[in-house]
């Protein structure tokens, strides 16, 4: 929080030579957004791209007493949550991807402590691809509060602001994707104990904490 405030300051005086700290700094975690929002590498980053390229002439145009204000985070996930919701609407019968390796790759899975066993490595990404196979089951409105407060980690003011919405009703959305995903996950058989148990969702809901 302390960088982007002071990254803000920065592209306040001069946009131009600022701005590759900016890209440095948030270009990977827009294309994540955008990927777990959209199901689909390629828009993802046409989205990461373009959200980028948005941001640099808002700012070119803004006063500098604006830009210094800027809170970083949420003003790029707003940005970067509008144009997804826009590419989607224009693309109205693309399906997410068979295979959610991209959704891996792009950082959904925690990195592995060094201790881990390779078994304990491959229940770890397995858990990982079942929770994002469940996100792409909720509504886009749910998915991306769900996705900007428990992976991408803004805070819950923070998700409010980025969505334009009150923080109630983000509030409000987050409990029920976090119920819908527990429905979900408890109607799956689990290997590890019996088929339709909560404690499928017991196992699955606390890593999303853990994804950040």
């Amino acid at each position: 929080m302390d960088t982007d405030i002071a990254l803000a300051k920065r592209l306040a005086r001069d946009v131009e030579a600022a701005f590759p700290q900016l890209c440095a700094a948030h270009q990977d975690r827009l294309y994540t957004i955008a990927l777990r929002l959209l199901g689909d590498r390629r828009d993802a980053e046409e989205v990461a791209q373009d959200a980028l390229v948005r941001a640099f002439r808002a700012m070119r145009d803004y006063p500098r007493e604006r830009v210094a204000t800027l809170k970083l985070r949420p003003w790029l996930a707003s940005i970067t949550v509008n144009l997804a919701r826009n590419r989607r609407r224009r693309f109205e019968d693309r399906q997410p991807p068979g295979s959610l390796e991209p959704m891996l790759d792009a950082g959904f899975d925690p990195p592995t402590p060094a201790r881990d066993t390779p078994a304990v490595s491959a229940d770890r990404r397995e858990t990982q691809r079942e929770l994002a196979t469940a996100l792409l089951d909720l509504t886009p409105a749910v998915r991306s509060a769900i996705v900007l407060r428990h992976v991408d980690g803004l805070s819950v003011a923070e998700v409010a602001e980025a969505l334009g919405r009150p923080e109630g009703t983000v509030k409000s959305q987050i409990h029920r994707g976090l119920r819908e995903l527990r429905v979900i996950l408890e109607a799956q058989p689990d290997p590890l104990v019996s088929p339709h148990s909560p404690a499928r969702a017991a196992r699955l809901l606390p890593a999303l904490e853990a994804v950040r």
